[in-house]
């Protein structure tokens, strides 16, 4: 009898559902989604709090799920601790990828003020050994996460354009930016928006990474059909009606931490 495989995926809101949709296009396998809205947002947390919350979240997940991977759904975590566990799978911002898309050799990373200020990040793109030809910027995005779990990109599109182009729209032209990596989970939600605002710019989404590296580990162990039970650690009113309003009919559950 082949065992069946559970992943839990977690993120500090619903960013990270941008992930389980790909993975479920290439697995088959139960997944446990946990939106730790109580310590939303990642992005302003100091290290020390951020190592604290991500433990917990961990040790929660092990305990109560008894997963066998467990997805690190968020940027700002994967890149600023330094998680040693082979069963944890974290989202770095797709930077090879970007460089081998690239025609200006300008690349702009969107991600958390945390993360973009962190020199964990520089660290990170230096070991990506990036030709030095092409230029990398950092942009702090962490106004059009919030647009996102706000739940503002479901129903108000020309407020969302409005923020993504005063926010991004001179700081692209002036540095010729021609390839962007959405280096926060929450951004693939604004995939389209950035695509018309910027239709000659290239938007690469880190999920389809991931989907792969769990299809690697889990392909001889995935069930019959895809299974989604999701969590939340706050707010779940709310979080509920965002989830409706993205056609996800799946009930939320209150989960402490």
């Amino acid at each position: 009898m082949i065992s069946m495989t559970r992943i839990a995926v977690f993120d500090s809101g619903l960013g990270s559902l941008s992930i389980i949709k790909t993975i479920q296009k290439i697995c088959k396998t139960e997944i446990i989604y946990f939106a730790d809205q109580k310590n939303f947002p990642y992005g302003n947390k100091t290290r020390k709090e951020l190592d604290l919350i991500i433990k917990k979240s961990i040790d929660l997940l092990e305990n109560k799920f008894s997963p066998e991977l467990i997805v690190v759904g968020s940027n700002t975590p994967t890149i600023m601790l330094d998680i040693k566990n082979k069963n944890i799978i974290g989202v770095n911002p797709p930077i090879n990828e970007a460089a081998k898309k690239t025609n200006s050799k300008n690349i702009a990373i969107l991600a958390t003020e945390s993360v973009v200020k962190s020199k964990k990040l520089s660290m990170y793109i230096k070991k990506c050994k990036i030709p030095k030809k092409i230029k990398i910027h950092k942009i702090n995005a962490s106004n059009l996460v919030q647009l996102v779990e706000s739940g503002k990109f479901l129903g108000n599109e020309s407020y969302c354009k409005k923020i993504i182009k005063n926010s991004l729209k001179q700081f692209f032209f002036k540095n010729k930016i021609d390839t962007v990596t959405l280096s926060s989970t929450h951004l693939p939600f604004l995939k389209s928006l950035l695509q018309s605002e910027f239709p000659n710019i290239q938007f690469i989404d880190p999920a389809e990474s991931i989907a792969i590296k769990i299809l690697e580990r889990i392909k001889n162990k995935q069930t019959k059909r895809n299974s989604l039970k999701i969590f939340s650690s706050d707010q779940t009113e709310r979080f509920q009606k965002n989830l409706t309003n993205m056609r996800i009919k799946n009930k939320i559950k209150f989960l402490s931490i």
